[in-house]
């Protein structure tokens, strides 16, 4: 089997910070993360509309709750009220996890409200290297068509460890657009049904991201048990970054995915975790691999354990 050649793409990294004003008023530089030249795209082009996303866990619910503050002139996109339903009326893990994916119209609604439409170029970022929803809702933007889109490599920490100047100041306000152009995800995914036929074939490998402890079931603090769904591998998403909280390179990536691998081909490989937010942090890491083609299960092992399925664990 021929794989795809290696490109990096999809994350930027801050390289300085000197006052690039016309960018949201803002106070960053973003620069193309190297190598990477075939991107499709730099934040730094004027002639690009650009959206920072601050991507954060109920924060809506007290908008300046991070201590540092934000990027100036971000956005807070909150996981569980806007890349989620988890704080719909009638809400129910066991249907979808804990944080199902709402319908592509509402999520195209949403984009929308956030002045985002093909045009725009969009960095999401958070506080845990995009472990945290940058990737979900790198994830999201990539499921409903949108290429002009990044997340920031190392997270917050990265930006306030080079220099970023933060605000608890509000962002200023924004067009709203049209509802993004799309009627339906584009990006594959498996149910639970799906999940327990795939387990069954060894064509496929179905992936748990979540760390080694819970996946032994050594321990849970999220879900009402401990363990995994049998018959899975696990590479917990932590693995996709070097020792400064960065993505490892396209390379490194590339052999830690095909030795996981062992000749089966990325899109027969489903990733999950708790709830369908980390895995995309590793399916991100598949992408600036070469390897695309891998199902998201959204509602991962909080929907699965809920289930009434068999657990594993050891």
């Amino acid at each position: 089997m021929v794989w795809p050649p290696v490109q990096a793409r999809d994350v930027v990294g801050l390289q300085a910070v000197r006052g690039v004003q016309h960018l949201l008023g803002g106070d960053v530089n973003v620069v193309k993360k190297t190598p990477c030249p075939s991107a499709p795209w730099s934040p730094l082009d004027p002639c690009s509309p650009l959206q920072v996303l601050s991507v954060s866990w109920m924060l809506v619910l007290a908008p300046r709750l991070t201590p540092q503050g934000i990027w100036r002139g971000a956005l807070h996109a909150d996981l569980n009220l806007r890349l989620s339903t988890a704080s719909e009326p009638g809400f129910d893990p066991a249907n979808g996890g804990r944080h199902p994916l709402p319908s592509a119209a509402r999520w195209a609604k949403q984009l929308g409200e956030w002045g985002i439409g093909p045009d725009t170029c969009v960095v999401a970022y958070d506080g845990a290297a995009g472990g945290n929803g940058a990737c979900r809702l790198w994830w999201m933007m990539r499921a409903v068509g949108h290429t002009r889109l990044a997340v920031l490599d190392g997270g917050l920490q990265a930006a306030i460890a080079a220099g970023l100047v933060l605000t608890k100041a509000e962002a200023p306000p924004i067009s709203a657009l049209a509802p993004y152009p799309c009627d339906a995800w584009q990006r594959p995914t498996v149910d639970m049904a799906s999940v327990e036929r795939l387990l069954k074939d060894p064509a496929w490998r179905v992936l748990d991201v979540r760390s080694p402890e819970r996946w032994r079931g050594e321990g849970e603090t999220l879900d009402p048990v401990a363990g995994r769904i049998p018959g899975t591998v696990n590479m917990p998403f932590s693995e996709n970054l070097d020792a400064a909280g960065r993505f490892k390179t396209p390379e490194a990536l590339r052999r830690m995915y095909l030795d996981l691998l062992g000749g089966t081909p990325p899109e027969n490989l489903a990733v999950h975790c708790g709830s369908g937010v980390t895995a995309c942090h590793t399916l991100l890491a598949l992408e600036l691999a070469g390897l695309d083609g891998a199902s998201l299960y959204v509602g991962s092992y909080s929907e699965w354990c809920r289930s009434g399925r068999p657990l594993g664990n050891g």
